[in-house]
């Protein structure tokens, strides 16, 4: 295995966990509401702007150590752009809620164009930066050749796997999380059950923005600059990520971004860099084409229809598929995947 291959791949796992972290978003979103946030790119964006002011603040009173000014940081972009997802929630889709599918998503790409104003209307069009925080390079030689991989990628790496498994612990073992689940799987059992089904979808919300701010640190961080149109591209390849993995998946899409990291670095290393929005761009027509499910998405119904159909007789299809019903409920009521989580909330 070749030195250029192996660094390639370094840096798309480095790109890929921060494409996993926005795709969360994307993911929970849709599975509560079964909506894209296409805003959500521009909650990326903003984040980088509120990683550079909480950098400036933190450095103007004079905090210079590295863990407390990232901590920092961390903390002020993460809280901030919980309250823009928390915004984007009550003013462009609760309104709208029982409303056409299409009118929450126009809305969405309304507060999208309003956000890109906002920041080029308050920050200025020309592109901003931040200067290198964490310096040093570890470097392996491998034969001719080496490796090597910044102590930043290493922070993005291990802020990128630590974010993502606290998201995936409350997600699965606390009562935010059965709540969560049970919104998703029935959304009017749950509110029957007392579930304030508006309060968990305004928190998914607020989630996916936190899971955004954290990456717009790491990236800022990484490339150090940044403009009020940065979110579009990246928003556009989060979603990719998310399809890829499985919408509404959080494995999935945790799954997705690193694949679609890898494919990205291996393809702008091996071809062409001036081309890799286009491969990226591609690769979502491709999957949308041949497989709109996604690596993790299933779809298991449709599967065994037509192979009822073709192996039995195509009359009697919708009565396997409603037989099939009754027996999942009688002894697997809680799907194939899922877990009995509305009784526990």
């Amino acid at each position: 295995m070749s030195t250029f291959f192996l660094q390639q791949l370094i840096n798309g796992l480095t790109l890929g966990s921060v494409y996993g972290l926005i795709a969360i978003g994307y993911t929970m979103v849709y599975g509560i509401i079964g909506m894209i946030n296409f805003a959500h790119g521009e909650v990326y964006m903003i984040s980088a702007y509120l990683c550079a002011i909480g950098l400036a603040l933190l450095s103007f009173f004079g905090l210079q150590s590295f863990p407390l000014l990232i901590l920092g940081t961390l903390v002020f972009t993460i809280v901030v752009t919980g309250v823009y997802g928390w915004t984007i929630e009550r003013i462009a889709y609760k309104p709208l809620r029982n409303s056409t599918r299409l009118a929450p998503l126009i809305s969405a790409i309304g507060m999208s164009l309003i956000l890109q104003n906002y920041a080029q209307l308050s920050q200025g069009p020309r592109q901003q930066g931040v200067p290198t925080m964490l310096d040093g390079v570890i470097r392996l030689h491998l034969g001719e050749g080496f490796v090597q991989i910044t102590y930043t990628k290493v922070f993005i790496l291990v802020a990128s796997f630590a974010g993502m498994l606290v998201l995936t612990w409350i997600i699965n073992r606390t009562r935010l999380g059965r709540m969560c689940r049970a919104v998703q799987q029935d959304r009017k059992m749950a509110s029957i059950l007392g579930i304030n089904t508006d309060r968990i979808i305004s928190l998914v919300f607020v989630i996916g923005a936190a899971m955004a701010g954290l990456a717009g640190v790491l990236i800022t961080m990484n490339y150090g600059t940044f403009d009020f149109y940065v979110g579009f591209v990246i928003g556009i390849k989060a979603f990719t990520a998310a399809v890829l993995g499985g919408i509404g998946s959080l494995p999935g899409a945790m799954l997705g971004g690193l694949i679609l990291g890898v494919a990205e670095a291996q393809f702008s290393g091996m071809v062409n860099s001036d081309y890799k929005d286009v491969f990226s761009f591609g690769l979502l027509v491709m999957i949308l084409i041949f497989r709109p499910q996604g690596l993790l998405g299933r779809l298991i119904l449709g599967v065994a229809e037509a192979q009822f159909s073709g192996m039995v007789n195509s009359d009697y299809k919708d009565v396997f598929s409603f037989g099939l019903l009754v027996m999942i409920l009688i002894f697997r009521p809680q799907g194939l995947l899922g877990r009995p989580v509305v009784a526990k909330v």
